[in-house]
Order: C-alpha cells, then sequence, then structure tokens
C-alpha cells in the first residue's frame, strides 16, 4: 500500500519530501514518537527528534528504551530501498541496541550513507549477489551524549537472484 501511494505521490513531490512526511503521517512511525527532522535529496542524510514527553516516559523519567528503538528501526531500511531502486531487495535482517545512559531529554539520530558506501554495497551486491550489511547508529543527546547505540542489520540482494533463491526454496 505505501509503495503504491509513494510512486503516485512522487509525481507531484520530491523522493525526500515524501519520505520525511510519509513517516511522519504514518501510524506506525508516529506510535514511536520520533519525528523526522530532515531529509537530504539524495536520501542520504536523514535526522530524527526522539522527545521525551509524556508518551515514552519511563518509570525513572527517561525515555523508554523500546521508543528510541522503534523510532529508529526502518529509516535504514527504507532509506537504502529508495537509494539502490527496485534492482535491489532489501529488508532488516537483524537489530541490537545497547543502552549507554538514561535519556533524560530529547533524543537524536543521524542516518547518514556516503556515497562510497552506496558504492560500495553495489559492488559487494554485484559480485556475491546478496550480502548482509551492518550500519552502527549512536542515539545521542543534543550536546553529543551517547544514549545508545544500534547496530543494524540489513540484508541486500539483487531482485533477480533473490527470485531465483526464493523459488528453489518453494521447489524443495
Amino acid at each position: 500500500m505505501y509503495k503504491i501511494a509513494f510512486e503516485f505521490l512522487r509525481r507531484f513531490f520530491s523522493e525526500a519530501l515524501l519520505f520525511k512526511y510519509g513517516f511522519n503521517f504514518s501510524p506506525m512511525y508516529r506510535r514511536s514518537v520520533g519525528k523526522i527532522l530532515y531529509v537530504s535529496k539524495d536520501l542520504h542524510k536523514v535526522a530524527v527528534k526522539i522527545p521525551l514527553n509524556y508518551k515514552n516516559r519511563n518509570y525513572v523519567g527517561a525515555i523508554f528504551g523500546g521508543s528510541m528503538f522503534a523510532a529508529t528501526d526502518p529509516i535504514y531500511m527504507i532509506q537504502l530501498m529508495n537509494i539502490l531502486g527496485d534492482n535491489y531487495i532489501v529488508w532488516d535482517k537483524a537489530a541490537e541496541i545497547k543502552y549507554k545512559r538514561p535519556a533524560r531529554e530529547h533524543a537524536f539520530a543521524n542516518f547518514i550513507f556516503s556515497e562510497d558506501e552506496i558504492n560500495q554495497i553495489r559492488k559487494d551486491v554485484f559480485i556475491q549477489k546478496e550480502i548482509n550489511f551492518e550500519k552502527k547508529l549512536p542515539i545521542l543527546s543534543e550536546s553529543g551524549i551517547v544514549f545508545a547505540e544500534v547496530l543494524k542489520t540489513i540484508y541486500i540482494s539483487q531482485k533477480s537472484y533473490y527470485k531465483e533463491k526464493m523459488k528453489l526454496r518453494k521447489s524443495n
């Protein structure tokens, strides 16, 4: 459903604008309390704010860890899906969060892919047909204090290879 709406709206709005407002208005993302603040035109940079408020304040007055995790969970995957395009399959495969200290103020996360990183992903997938890509993300205060670190493992494959792999799996 989201992909169909995105394709239709792409005729009228930039991908960056659709990314930002699509997330911010999506019920599944709104529940995390996270808010997309910025998306670069090439989608390589996304800035997220996780405000401390009554919806996600835990028993000790800090941001509930699940809120930090949920607000950061889908971003890398959706970024890569849009950057790499329709010839690739991109799935979140695993995630791990390590809490460093209580977040008793607003938290921020910056999701950044360099052009070199994207080129390396394309090269690795071309050679290996499928890869598990790991990316670390710090969740910080405005002044740079680390509240948590998220490690994401993202599966990336050539679409043609993935389809053949699924056919073989079904036939066995």
